[in-house]
């Protein structure tokens, strides 16, 4: 196995912490403090400019933390299915890695697997099994 960058360790981790629901609860009490302060700094544009600041530095941040952990999920999701259809007997292996393929090759893909389904679909409204193998 490689060895985890820093980076990779600390986005799981913020990204781990950030999703429990203690931090929401944490995030909420905040907000409700700032309004309820609102009187006391008379809504002043200080007082606003305080919550919008805090909010988009933290918006931006955990955009990459988010995509960083969305990107490797992706990743593993992607590499187990590839095992999955290359473990099955009778799958085609022109299906591994199709994410890596152009939007044109991938519709193609898709409008066969549309072709197939629907004939799946008459089988069954014919009375016939709609279960089938790849075709050698």
């Amino acid at each position: 196995m490689t060895k985890k960058t820093a980076y990779s360790k600390f986005a799981k981790a913020a990204a781990h912490f950030c999703g429990q629901p203690r931090v929401f609860s944490l995030a909420v009490a905040i907000i409700v403090v700032w309004i309820v302060t609102g009187p006391m700094f008379h809504f002043s544009d200080t007082w606003q400019l305080v919550i919008n600041t805090g909010t988009t530095i933290i918006t931006f941040l955990m955009v990459f933390l988010i995509q960083n952990t969305q990107n490797r999920d992706t990743e593993a999701i992607q590499l187990k299915l590839d095992e999955l259809i290359r473990a099955t007997q009778g799958a085609h292996n022109m299906l591994l890695d199709l994410e890596e393929l152009e939007q044109e090759q991938l519709d193609a893909f898709k409008l066969k697997y549309q072709a197939l389904a629907e004939m799946a679909r008459k089988s069954l409204l014919a009375g016939q099994s709609d279960t089938d193998t790849p075709e050698a």
